[in-house]
Formats: structure tokens, C-alpha cells, sequence
């Protein structure tokens, strides 16, 4: 079966047709197990995060910690570095609601973005180390290899907060660098990454 719109065939037996948007090509999964960090090296272990994509999609699913009441961070680095200290401008808002009803917000959280700094950024924070606790969401970095602009990303999660709460967090911000993004490391405020799954994606043009 088609989708047809105005006379143009979208897409036919699965398959998009030509000129009607990119697509996401499937390119590493890591698994976190007691995991100190879990980390994207471009060229390494069949990682690519170079000028093959513009635009780098990764998800995070089940992301257990072994600690409670910490958060999920990330960072990146340039060239063959590895330190993961590249510097940050960027922008936090969540909402919170409790399973009881209690603290319905949504607010800015100041003490979370990062202005010029080298720190790890927040994706995710108080997440509750119960068995049945985690969070999960979406990493999106645009254009890391260009050599004119800094480097933009998004990201969006969903958290079940220790104290059972629900949270909702939007991140948003650039490092503020010309060089080539080669790394992404994940990691935890405190603790280790008990279990979950960090997949990469490329998206190809049009």
C-alpha cells in the first residue's frame, strides 16, 4: 500500500520515495552495564562522527543508575582530544508533576545551563535509582564537522525522579568551537550506569 498526496507517490511498499526527506542510518549501540561513562569516539569500534552526516541523532533508552537522585550528563571533544571539556552556551527549562499530585511546575532551571563553561551538560537530573526507574529521550547535534560555525544541540528527556516524580527536560545550547566534534561521552553526576542502551544515528540529506 502507497500514500499518495496531490498526485505525488510519499511513499510505496515501505519505502520513501526520492526527494521527499532524509533518511536515519543506524550506526553504533552501546549498553550500559555498571558503566563509569559510555563514550562515542569517531573511527573507533566502527563509530562514525564526522562530515559523513551533518546532523548526529542519538536515543537513550531504560538509562538505569546505580545511584540515586543523580543526573545524566554529556560532553564532547575535538580532534584526537579525548578530556571532554569543550566549552558551553546553553539554555534548561523542565516541568514536574508527582505521582500524588504534588509541585505541578514548569521552570527554568539556572542552576543548570552553562554559560562559557567546560563543565558536562545536564540531560537529565534527579533520576531515581528504584528497580523500576529511569530515564529516556533524544540527543540531536547538528553539523559537527563544520569548520565556520559552532556546533548546535537538543535534547529531550523524560525521567521518573527519585521521590517519584515526573519530569520533563529540555536542553538546548552550542560549544562554542570551529573544530571538528570527533567524541560524546555520557556519564552520571555520581555512580555508575547501572543498565540501559545509547544508540547513534546519521541523517542523511535529501
Amino acid at each position: 500500500m502507497g500514500l499518495i498526496s496531490n498526485g505525488s507517490t510519499i511513499f510505496d511498499n515501505g519505502s520513501m520515495s526520492s526527494g521527499f526527506g532524509g533518511s536515519m542510518v543506524f550506526i553504533k549501540k552501546l549498553t550500559a552495564s555498571s558503566s563509569a561513562t559510555l563514550s562515542f569516539v569517531d573511527g573507533t569500534d566502527g563509530v562514525v562522527l564526522d562530515d559523513t552526516y551533518k546532523e548526529y541523532y542519538f536515543t537513550f533508552n531504560n538509562m538505569h543508575p546505580a545511584t540515586d537522585d543523580v543526573s545524566l550528563l554529556f560532553q564532547v571533544d575535538t580532534g584526537l582530544n579525548t578530556s571532554y571539556n569543550t566549552t558551553i552556551t546553553s539554555t534548561r527549562f523542565r516541568s514536574l508533576h508527582g505521582e500524588g499530585g504534588l509541585y505541578p511546575f514548569l521552570q527554568y532551571q539556572a542552576g543548570e545551563d552553562e554559560a562559557q563553561t567546560t563543565e558536562f551538560q545536564d540531560i537529565a537530573q534527579e533520576i531515581g535509582s528504584d528497580n523500576d526507574q529511569c530515564t529516556g529521550g533524544t540527543l540531536t547535534l547538528f553539523n559537527p564537522s563544520s569548520s565556520v560555525f559552532v556546533k548546535h544541540f537538543i535534547a529531550n528527556s523524560q525521567t521518573a525522579l527519585a521521590g517519584n516524580y515526573s519530569s520533563s527536560n529540555f536542553t538546548a545550547g552550542y560549544f562554542n568551537t570551529t573544530a571538528d566534534i570527533t567524541a560524546i561521552q555520557f556519564r552520571q553526576s555520581s555512580g555508575n550506569l547501572d543498565s540501559g542502551k545509547i544508540k547513534l544515528y546519521g541523517i542523511k540529506d535529501a
